[in-house]
């Protein structure tokens, strides 16, 4: 025996420490950014939800007051308006057609082949005006005016434009979000009932020419309204409503909420990425709602 101390005995954790393999040990710090980063992204994209929640309650709360609609927010909203329907005036008639030249007269080709003629009506409500032409007239808004409005924003957001307003007692929210959000809301009513009417048309015109239906259009505009439900009549406007609601929201929004480091071109394609996925949540909510 030896005059020095013992050792101390290694508890059952160390001992645990001691054996475990190197690449073991080292996982933890392999792991960790990348949870760090999904742990950055999961935030951000909450984030913006929750915004763009709080933002949709701000403009419908807003909207309702007069005191909100000045001379500079009409103004603002006539121009905005204007420039939705009449910029994506276009672009509706051109895509309705190429859509009635596929769905309206292939549906009726195919059903009438099929025997089943009388369920025209039907098809074409569940299939073209209710799910495909809400998701065609968001693509368009946003393509056409909601790519735009984020770029005008965005540099407003990045030239600093907006915290002058803020420092001269303007709200920016009330001056660029809301009337923007109304005239995208209002183009999108117009530019769905512009979309389904004339995709409905086109395909007639098609079909009749061919042979396929012999009945006046208002006999085939008659069956396709007959067709429709006392919902369908609610539910397809407000879907027009709130995809160009939500579309203007999210550009407003995201060139509002413009970091530092952001430039153009990353706003775009998140503000395109984001508009979307507001159409599509839009869409499948009612879906799953009717």
């Amino acid at each position: 025996m030896t005059g020095g101390a013992a050792a101390p005995t290694p508890t059952p954790t160390e001992a645990a420490d001691g054996r475990r393999p190197g690449w073991l040990a080292s996982m933890p710090g392999r792991v960790r950014p990348a949870l760090a980063w999904l742990g950055r992204l999961t935030r951000h994209q909450v984030r913006f939800v929750l915004v763009l929640i709080g933002s949709a309650w701000g403009v419908v709360r807003e909207s309702m007051r007069p005191n909100a609609w000045r001379r500079t927010v009409r103004d603002e909203f006539r121009l905005c308006l204007s420039q939705v329907v009449g910029g994506g005036f276009l672009s509706t008639v051109i895509t309705a057609t190429l859509a009635g030249l596929m769905v309206v007269s292939q549906a009726v080709y195919w059903l009438g082949f099929a025997g089943m003629a009388q369920m025209t009506g039907s098809i074409l409500v569940s299939v073209l005006v209710r799910e495909i032409s809400p998701v065609l007239v968001g693509i368009i808004l946003l393509g056409r005016s909601g790519m735009l409005v984020l770029t005008e924003i965005g540099l407003l957001t990045l030239g600093g434009q907006i915290r002058a307003l803020q420092a001269q007692g303007m709200d920016p929210f009330l001056l660029l979000v809301l009337p923007r959000t109304c005239a995208f809301m209002l183009g999108g009513f117009t530019l769905g009932i512009l979309f389904a009417t004339n995709a409905l048309l086109m395909g007639f015109i098609i079909t009749h020419a061919s042979g396929v239906i012999t009945t006046s259009v208002w006999t085939f505009f008659a069956n396709v309204l007959g067709a429709m439900s006392s919902w369908d009549f609610v539910v397809i406007p407000l879907k027009f409503i709130l995809v160009g609601f939500f579309v203007g929201l999210g550009a407003c929004m995201t060139g509002l909420l413009a970091d530092v480091d952001d430039t153009i071109a990353t706003l775009m394609p998140r503000g395109f990425a984001r508009g979307i996925m507001t159409v599509m949540v839009v869409n499948i909510l009612f879906s799953l709602w009717g």
